[in-house]
């Protein structure tokens, strides 16, 4: 004899950063969803047109995933995939919000971005698109990188390994870890 299964309906997709609120603004500019909740240490956006949203938790000891990943890295647990009209605009998009492309392009019709704190997301067009990949040169990324330090956005480097050499923040209240 089982028992029935309860009703469960996904609420969100979680996601750990340096900096709950930061890392919330990032994919708030980048999708345009609105903020429903805003707690210290805890952020969760919703789309406009209803569903299951995102939510975002401060965790002190975060570490960035590697991608693409090789034994002993820290793996990454999941990756966000959003569909776009226009690849091309949509990397210039998430670029100027903040967004870093990777090195590594597998697909023609998908391009892998790191969001402001590591984690990394896909874009993808929804058709065939016949060929190899196009590269994106190093130089472009190094071109966008200095945009986005010239706007005085959080980098990678900064949320991960902070500028020994810059001033130290106050700290801040020590806050229980909450799981949802």
């Amino acid at each position: 004899m089982s028992t029935p299964r309860p009703s469960l309906t996904l609420s969100s997709t979680v996601l750990d950063a340096p900096d709950a609120a930061e890392l919330a603004d990032f994919y708030r500019r980048l999708l345009g969803w609105e903020t429903v909740q805003d707690e210290p240490g805890w952020v969760k956006l919703l789309p406009p047109g209803g569903g299951s949203g995102l939510g975002f938790q401060t965790e002190k000891a975060y570490v960035p995933p590697a991608w693409p990943a090789s034994t002993g890295d820290q793996l990454m647990m999941l990756h966000l995939d959003f569909e776009v009209e226009d690849l091309e605009a949509g990397v210039a998009h998430a670029v100027a919000e903040g967004a870093t492309p990777a090195e590594f392009q597998p697909q023609h019709d998908v391009r892998v971005l790191f969001d402001p704190v590591g984690h990394p997301f896909c874009l993808f067009v929804n058709e065939e698109a016949p060929g190899e990949p196009p590269a994106i040169s190093p130089e472009w990324v190094a071109e966008q990188t200095r945009e986005i330090a010239e706007q005085d956005r959080l980098t990678i480097q900064d949320a991960v390994a902070p500028d020994p050499s810059a001033p130290p923040t106050p700290p801040r209240q020590a806050e229980p870890d909450t799981l949802t």
